[in-house]
């Protein structure tokens, strides 16, 4: 199988925090994130760093596109683990972020992408994510790195954990009807740590959705 005015930025800015923190932050839902990968009964394995790339696995569902805007650029600075699973969970955890801000950039939460790669809170966590996008006018633009991504399987197989960190500082808001790109000043609240509780779809060869999404803002690890 093909497998920032000064208000205006201000006003962007929070609209991200909400976003990050839509669906958790803070130590219940770690808890929570852990329980459901089976954190004790599954092994963490830390990733290497790997060369920058933003483009998409060439495994993917058919008739699903998850290329972005030219000036949108998600970059994934992570090698995949050696377990079959676990390197396919990780890839799909990326894929999934493509949907969400694919479905950004077309303006819609409808894009096959993201049913695709997401199912049950992970579907909710990304259209709220579009939506909040949609209703500021904004699109967009700039470079989002992820990077110390580690991976953590479920004793039945059936569920990976993929927790990594994120820094946006040069990832933007971009105004949809002017083009103007809504830059801030650089802050902790840039850099955020993710958990994505990926499933295994029993219908699909290789294929794997996000069930559930954890992230906490203000990250200092990640910086």
């Amino acid at each position: 199988m093909k497998r920032r005015s000064l208000p205006v930025a201000a006003a962007f800015a929070a609209a991200a925090a909400l976003l990050l923190t839509a669906c958790g932050g803070g130590d219940d839902n770690g808890k929570a994130a852990d329980e459901i990968a089976g954190a004790d009964q599954g092994t963490e394995t830390p990733t290497k760093s790997a060369e920058p790339s933003g483009a998409p696995a060439e495994d993917k569902p058919d008739g699903v596109d998850v290329s972005l805007p030219a000036d949108m650029n998600l970059v994934f600075d992570w090698e995949k683990p050696k377990d079959k699973n676990e390197a396919a969970a990780m890839e799909d955890a990326g894929n999934y972020l493509r949907a969400i801000y694919r479905g950004v950039g077309k303006r819609t939460t409808k894009d096959a992408t993201l049913t695709a790669y997401a199912t049950g809170e992970g579907l909710h966590y990304g259209e709220v994510q579009i939506n909040e996008w949609l209703k500021g006018g904004w699109t967009a633009t700039g470079t989002r790195r992820h990077y110390d991504a580690t991976t953590r399987s479920a004793s039945n197989g059936s569920s990976v954990e993929v927790a990594f960190c994120s820094d946006a500082s040069k990832f933007y808001g971009k105004e949809v009807k002017t083009g103007k790109v809504l830059k801030t000043e650089p802050s902790l609240k840039d850099f955020g740590y993710y958990k994505i509780i990926m499933v295994k779809v029993p219908t699909a060869e290789g294929l794997w959705q996000a069930s559930k999404v954890y992230v906490e803002t203000g990250v200092e690890k990640c910086q």
